[in-house]
């Protein structure tokens, strides 16, 4: 039998019964944060030398009804690894330990930071079949069983346009319009209930923004996202 090894980074190591992730400890314990100063509603880095803002021009677009979101981890070194690993090589299994590193994120805008209905979000029906599963259904399930409330797949996706992933910001707008429709839970979507959007990656905000009008359409109170990890401008990353 060949020597197990982590995703993240490579190196060799045992698993046990209960927890057959392949990740190291390092990678777990090394996923980078986003850094500080941070906007207070979308999480994105303001840069060095600068205060934190109740809203950025990153997020100045989004729906009034999209509260908060927030990201365990910033997308690079051992997350982007995992990320990749989940989504397009089989590896269901990372769920969990990604599941629990965003149960552990904290939303600090009032008592109701943590909404009780959680709402994965949902990919095309092809995507799903070709995967296995939907990643984000996998990860808002760890994260119901970590944090509590309900998990409610009140959302479907809906045509087949390209993939977010190489698109810039203007045509993943373009991208998602009308891409939602009522999933079959959307019958249990409670009336004014703040919601918690589920997914593993936050890129502009584009598909999350669709995602929450079609939510509050269906009724939802003010949503919040939860993604995994965020996906970072250019000059954040460059900078010092």
């Amino acid at each position: 039998m060949l020597p197990l090894r982590c995703l993240g980074c490579g190196q060799g190591i045992a698993t046990t019964p209960e927890d057959q992730a392949p990740v190291c400890t390092d990678c777990r314990l090394g996923l980078t944060p986003l850094p500080s100063p941070r906007c207070l509603r979308c999480d994105l880095p303001l840069g060095s030398g600068r205060g934190r803002l109740a809203s950025c021009a990153h997020c100045l677009t989004w729906p009034a009804e999209l509260a908060a979101a927030r990201s365990a981890t910033a997308l690079e070194g051992a997350a982007a690894w995992l990320v990749h690993a989940l989504k397009y090589e089989g590896w269901r299994v990372l769920a969990r330990p990604m599941g629990l590193a965003m149960s552990r994120v904290s939303f600090v805008d009032g008592p109701a930071a943590w909404p009780p209905q959680v709402v994965p979000m949902p990919t095309l029906s092809s995507r799903r079949r070709r995967r296995g599963y939907n990643q984000a259904d996998v990860l808002a399930r760890q994260v119901v069983s970590a944090r509590g409330g309900r998990l409610c797949r009140a959302l479907r996706r809906v045509g087949g346009g390209p993939s977010q992933v190489s698109l810039q910001a203007e045509e993943r707008a373009a991208n998602v319009l009308s891409s939602f429709e009522p999933g079959p839970d959307a019958h249990l979507l409670c009336r004014d209930v703040p919601v918690l959007l589920v997914d593993d990656v936050m890129t502009t905000g584009a598909t999350a923004s669709a995602a929450v009008r079609k939510l509050v359409s269906l009724g939802a109170g003010h949503v919040r996202v939860l993604t995994f990890a965020r996906a970072l401008p250019r000059e954040i990353l460059r900078a010092p």
